[in-house]
């Protein structure tokens, strides 16, 4: 029994013994593998320095990240600067067609301009033609005795200035207002009246298309009595008396 006891607890004992051994080898171990993977002459600044790469790599992503950013900015100002040019165009092309378009209508007022003032004096010009077409007379004895030719010619009616001049001055002296209240005509009630003394009812027989029905007109009264003389005596020119 006693043998037994003993040897029991000497087999612990070394046990821990061992233990305690194994654990220093293992610390001695570890630190002579830590001395040997350190350069001679170099000290305990190692480790700091092994540290760095970390910070480097850190350093190198920041730099690609600001390279990155300004690449971004560039590119924004580039295409800022392309939608400034293309406004910049498409403003000069606006102004450009809104000055055409300006140009166009101001030509487009001229011609039309141009236009109405050859109209207007195209119209002053028919006018003008027309008004020369339409002969005037004067307002006398000579100017009614050559329009009443004039109309008396239109219809063949003969005459001659000198004959109706000649007959105005013996039956009114030329006074278109003339009237006869003492002759027999006038006793019958039909007194001759007008520059060639004519009656109402033969004023109106003989009267001539395009002169007046006024009896004291004084065309309208010589044209009426030239057309009675020219079928009574072929003309006013054959008339020497009271017709």
């Amino acid at each position: 029994m006693p043998k037994n006891i003993f040897s029991r607890v000497q087999s612990r004992s070394l046990t821990r013994h061992h233990k305690i051994a194994m654990a220093g080898v293992a610390t001695l171990g570890a630190a002579a593998i830590g001395f040997s993977a350190v350069p001679s002459g170099a000290s305990t600044k190692t480790t700091t320095e092994a540290a760095q790469p970390a910070a480097v790599a850190y350093s190198t992503q920041q730099i690609k990240d600001v390279k990155a950013s300004v690449t971004d900015q560039m590119a924004g100002a580039s295409l800022k600067a392309e939608q400034i040019a293309a406004k910049k165009k498409a403003d000069a092309a606006a102004a450009a067609k809104k000055k055409a378009a300006a140009e166009a209508a101001k030509k487009k007022a001229e011609a039309e301009r141009q236009a109405k003032e050859a109209a207007s004096r195209a119209a002053k010009r028919a006018a003008a033609k027309k008004k020369a077409a339409v002969k005037s007379y004067p307002n006398n004895l000579d100017g009614w005795i050559r329009e009443s030719l004039d109309i008396l010619k239109k219809h063949d009616i003969p005459a001659s200035y000198d004959g109706i001049h000649r007959n105005i001055m013996r039956e009114s002296s030329g006074n278109p207002k003339a009237i006869n209240n003492w002759d027999i005509n006038a006793i019958n009630g039909i007194p001759s009246k007008g520059l060639l003394q004519v009656i109402p009812p033969t004023f109106k027989t003989w009267h001539v298309p395009g002169t007046s029905w006024d009896i004291y007109d004084p065309v309208a009264n010589i044209t009426a009595a030239c057309n009675y003389a020219a079928d009574k005596y072929g003309s006013m020119d054959n008339v020497n008396s009271a017709y």
